[in-house]
């Protein structure tokens, strides 16, 4: 079992909590059974491997404060908003013969073993963690999930794992599914294709991009074209009404000659 060392403290205000961590401790609370709360503190260095565990939460260390040892297990951690540095930990006591309901996380093995994830399928994780009564000397790290022989379509449900001795799920009136194997998703997007109007059919407004634009254009062009046919209509009009004065000059030159 690990060991944290630990050394009771008296600094309780924002000041001194304040200068411990910035001397590169942890400030920590134990309480539970029948004694009272203990304040203590811990090396950050020395404590920070195993908060990155996974495990972290789940597990009972043995806790040495100033030469006394006690069976503990964390049940909190606060953290830094804008750091993410932990900034102070709850400890319980643990005492013999306890039951604790603990979220024990679950780790899939020998995925390479898998014939439905060889041909492309996928595992889909129900449940990363599982909660589970357990007496305090039988405490698992991990639920192990054998992913061998698994084919596509498989549900790795609680019932297929082996747990420890009196250790039990807290969920009990049916058989969880923790994870599935199943066949890959491919997701095709469909191609856009621009539908033709049917003939006779009129697009609705706004549908066909410049169909209004166009109608007007072409109104308008019918309207210019009327002003120019009427003024070609009197240009000709015009030429024929001159002729006959033109021919009449003409006569009053050949009489002048004669």
């Amino acid at each position: 079992m690990d060991i944290l060392k630990a050394t009771k403290r008296t600094s309780t205000s924002t000041g001194q909590v304040n200068k411990l961590r910035a001397e590169g401790f942890i400030p920590a609370v134990l309480y539970g059974g029948k004694k009272s709360n203990l304040n203590i503190s811990l090396k950050k260095l020395h404590l920070q491997d195993f908060i990155k565990k996974e495990t972290f939460m789940s597990k009972v260390f043995d806790l040495n404060i100033d030469g006394s040892q006690e069976k503990v297990l964390p049940r909190q951690i606060a953290y830094d908003p804008v750091s993410d540095e932990p900034i102070h930990i709850d400890f319980m006591r643990i005492l013999k013969g306890s039951v604790l309901s603990l979220e024990i996380p679950v780790n899939f093995i020998n995925s390479n073993k898998s014939p439905g994830l060889k041909k492309g399928g996928v595992l889909n994780i129900v449940r990363r963690k599982v909660e589970l009564k357990c007496p305090i000397e039988n405490i698992p790290n991990e639920i192990i999930v054998d992913l061998d022989n698994t084919e596509i379509n498989t549900s790795l449900k609680i019932s297929s794992v082996k747990l420890p001795e009196n250790v039990v799920p807290t969920i009990t009136d049916r058989d969880f599914v923790i994870a599935t194997v199943v066949a890959p998703t491919i997701l095709v997007e469909p191609e856009k294709t621009e539908e033709a109007p049917a003939e006779g059919e009129v697009p609705a407004e706004g549908v066909t991009e410049g169909g209004e634009e166009a109608a007007k254009t072409e109104e308008g062009k019918d309207k210019t074209a009327k002003p120019s046919d009427d003024k070609t209509a009197k240009t000709s009009e015009d030429k024929t009404k001159a002729a006959p004065g033109d021919k009449s000059k003409a006569s009053n030159k050949e009489t002048k000659k004669k």
